[in-house]
């Protein structure tokens, strides 16, 4: 892997996403601990997540049916069903309730106010920022897991676009308006825009039936390159707007996965690898740990991604310069 493609981050508390697992005791076989999941798309779309998820728990010697139930409510895309769902998974009585996205924690952590059931986090940009902690070295209240920062991901997605395309001058940003992060995003999108000379023209698309007239508005006003926040219920739908993008010849930009589903680039933090290690602070809990002592740990490494497949399909020439950035190709 091009090592010079990864772009590295402090992390203020010190603390690094892969700790060490080995070790670990398994809990005692006569404790079932029961676990609520607080998913705010569908079973099929969080499938490869709810995998890595379950990995990381068999890797502490968590296995479901033997010393763990999990309790798993989904929102079906739709964000006005969480209150209700986290609200079903105190009246439960679960020991720890796991959660995605600024939405899902947002909710998670006000449904447990009275009832501080623990919450762990993972795939939260900007906690901080998003009041859903205090600080990263001393979360307070009771959520912990890991967050990255929306600022430097913007920004860098906006450079490399302009990098790639250098005749850039309008970007289309498709955003959902319900979702919690898309007010981070847009601001820090319009402050790294101007230090680039790129003028944005934001899209909303609340979900799938959103996406044609998204689309015909891109096309309307003539836009350069396309990038997508990472909201839940879009990329629940990242294969189909990969698809949009191709067809209607737009570069675009969002996560790692995007890239690998015929967008023209990925670039974020492993998704995945966060997945697995949420059920670290999982496991400190259970074992007694308090999250307002737990330390939210954000990852170091970003990783890009570029489909070569779709960039010859769009007609985009790659340099041998943004290519040698790269981590991975695709296609």
């Amino acid at each position: 892997m091009n090592q010079s493609g990864r772009r590295q981050f402090l992390v203020s508390t010190g603390a690094l996403l892969a700790a060490p697992i080995a070790g670990l005791a398994q809990q005692p076989s006569a404790i079932i601990h029961r676990i609520g999941f607080l998913g705010v798309s569908t079973p099929a779309a969080w499938a490869p997540r709810i995998e890595a998820f379950r990995a990381g728990l068999r890797d502490l010697g968590y296995i479901e049916g033997k010393n763990i139930v999990i309790e798993f409510r989904f929102a079906q895309n739709q964000y006005d069903r969480l209150p209700e769902l986290a609200a079903e998974l105190v009246r439960l009585k679960v020991d720890v309730i796991v959660t995605h996205s600024g939405t899902g924690a947002l909710v998670a952590k006000q449904a447990t106010a009275t009832n501080p059931i623990p919450v762990v986090m993972t795939n939260v940009g900007d906690a901080v920022g998003s009041g859903i902690v205090s600080s990263l070295s001393h979360p307070g209240g009771n959520v912990t897991g890991d967050t990255f920062y929306v600022t430097e991901l913007v920004a860098k997605r906006l450079e490399l676009l302009k990098d790639a395309i250098p005749r850039l001058r309008r970007v289309a940003i498709l955003a959902n308006p319900d979702s919690a992060v898309t007010a981070q995003y847009l601001s820090a999108s319009e402050t790294s825009a101007r230090d680039l000379n790129v003028v944005l023209l934001r899209v909303d698309a609340r979900g799938p039936m959103d996406l044609d007239g998204a689309f015909a508005a891109m096309a309307k006003e003539r836009v350069d390159a396309l990038a997508v926040i990472e909201d839940v219920i879009l990329i629940a739908n990242f294969k189909r707007i990969a698809e949009m993008a191709v067809r209607q010849r737009l570069p675009s930009i969002s996560f790692i996965e995007y890239a690998d589903a015929g967008g023209l680039f990925g670039y974020s933090v492993d998704f995945l690898a966060l997945y697995r290690r949420a059920p670290v602070f999982v496991d400190k809990i259970l074992k007694g740990a308090k999250p307002a002592d737990i330390p939210v740990e954000r990852p170091t490494t970003f990783n890009f991604v570029i489909n070569m497949k779709t960039a010859t399909a769009i007609g985009v020439t790659i340099s041998s310069a943004t290519r040698l950035r790269a981590d991975r190709l695709v296609g």
